[in-house]
């Protein structure tokens, strides 16, 4: 398999309707997209360089293509947050949650029913 990389903003926002749509031609994809909506070619080039990095998966129907995620959110969620944790945070954890702890303001409570449900192994 391939080594994960980064997306590009525009490789992650047609990732994100894949994502969504699960299997997608090229015109379902720009319908998706928040205006200013690209042109068709632009989705196209950037779908073939999605193909190029192990993103996206291909079914041919004549001349037209029909895209699907080979990789999945959850998959590259991973890989960027332990980028993110790794580049901005020394690889710590404690470090991230400090930050956002800060930037959030979050209270004493809103941190106690953080705890909570982590330790109940609730979905956030």
């Amino acid at each position: 398999m391939r080594k994960i990389r980064e997306l590009t903003k525009a490789e992650d926002q047609v990732m994100q309707v894949l994502w969504k749509l699960e299997r997608a031609f090229v015109k379902d994809i720009i319908e998706h997209l928040p205006p200013p909506k690209p042109a068709y070619t632009t989705v196209s080039t950037i779908i073939r360089i999605l193909e190029q990095k192990g993103f996206v998966g291909h079914k041919a129907y004549g001349k037209t293509h029909e895209y699907f995620p080979l990789i999945s959110r959850e998959n590259y969620t991973r890989f960027y947050l332990n980028e993110v944790v790794n580049d901005y945070f020394e690889g710590s954890i404690r470090n991230l949650v400090s930050f956002f702890v800060k930037e959030k303001k979050l209270s004493e409570k809103e941190l106690n029913d953080l705890l909570k449900e982590l330790k109940t192994g609730k979905n956030l």
